[in-house]
């Protein structure tokens, strides 16, 4: 059975450096701030071999991610080709989820810095560099971004690439305001109307349908408050989130995908029934994956996601496990 260990950012992270002088063993001792983030493991009494970093999107958290990530690493620790003893790490990306209240991720909040917040979490506990990335939404071009910044040597020498990169439904290019329905903007819009304190889960959902919201995402909005004394608040920093979300539309990694690093394959899986996705879009990355490997460079490679809109964890979480989940148990330890 997995379990879940929750570690939030708000605990200053501690890290010791010993030296040995006369006999004695001396620890200094630094803290850092460091993103928020769960731990699934479906075998916690092994020790883990392999590590996938799970990221969500836009004004979500770590936690919208549990029921897949249990049954990915249910899937690979019983899967008959894999080797190794996988862990999953869901991160709260920096203005969302527990990482909300952290003041030690300064602005600018961009991608770049997002990404670069995944590097910090894993030299603060001096892990080993993940295996696999996985990213929904804005969480998937902050992976890219992570790449890109591997490859280009941003965080030191030591660092290792990952081995796959899942980029789930998320545009990897420019998204313009003509290529987009403007609902996300009309949502952040609305949020920034309304109070910093909101009387109830209830009243937000009606208010948000009466606005002509759908109930779904009305409801997942509400899932997004947490307690304040008598009334409810956000559990996300807003106008942080707001400038990540202007970082997503204005960044390209097109020239990422059209030269990706020896080693790394980066799958890019789109929603059938997503609305996110130009023709000309599409088009462009099949051309990708069709092209042959020459062992110099990594590889595309895409896939479609049937019967799911741009939701893909809740609209069809198993069609998804079914793409992802062999892929991954491919990789050696």
């Amino acid at each position: 059975m997995a379990t879940v260990r929750s570690k939030t950012g708000l605990n200053l992270l501690t890290r010791s450096f010993l030296r040995r002088i006369s006999g004695f063993s001396y620890s200094s001792t630094r803290t850092l701030e460091t993103l928020a983030f769960e731990e699934l493991r479906s075998s916690p009494d092994k020790p883990y071999t392999s590590t996938a970093f799970i990221l969500h999107g836009l004004l979500g958290s770590g936690r919208n991610w549990r029921s897949f990530s249990r049954n990915l690493a249910s899937y690979l620790s019983n899967s008959s080709s894999s080797s190794s003893e996988w862990r999953m790490v869901l991160v709260d990306m920096r203005n969302h989820g527990k990482s909300a209240d952290i003041e030690g991720l300064h602005p600018p909040h961009n991608l770049f810095n997002a990404a670069k917040d995944l590097a910090n979490l894993v030299k603060s506990h001096c892990w080993a560099w993940p295996d696999v990335v996985i990213g929904h939404s804005m969480g998937g071009k902050v992976a890219l971004q992570f790449a890109q910044s591997c490859y280009r040597g941003d965080y030191g020498e030591s660092v290792a690439l990952p081995k796959q990169l899942w980029v789930l439904d998320s545009v990897p290019g420019e998204v313009g305001l003509e290529k987009s329905d403007g609902e996300v903007e009309k949502v952040l819009k609305t949020l920034q109307s309304l109070p910093s304190l909101i009387p109830s889960r209830k009243w937000l959902v009606n208010h948000m349908i009466e606005l002509g919201f759908s109930k779904s995402l009305s409801e997942w909005i509400g899932i997004n408050l947490k307690k304040s004394g008598d009334q409810e608040t956000w559990a996300f920093n807003l106008e942080g989130a707001i400038q990540m979300f202007k970082s997503y539309r204005e960044t390209s990694y097109w020239s990422l995908l059209e030269h990706p690093p020896k080693g790394m394959e980066i799958d890019i899986v789109i929603a059938e029934k997503s609305d996110r996705w130009e023709p000309d879009t599409i088009l462009r990355l099949e051309s990708l994956d069709n092209q042959k490997e020459n062992g110099s460079a990594g590889k595309v490679a895409v896939y479609v996601l049937p019967n799911s809109g741009h939701w893909v964890h809740v609209d069809n979480p198993k069609g998804l496990l079914q793409i992802v989940a062999p892929k991954i148990a491919s990789l050696q330890a």
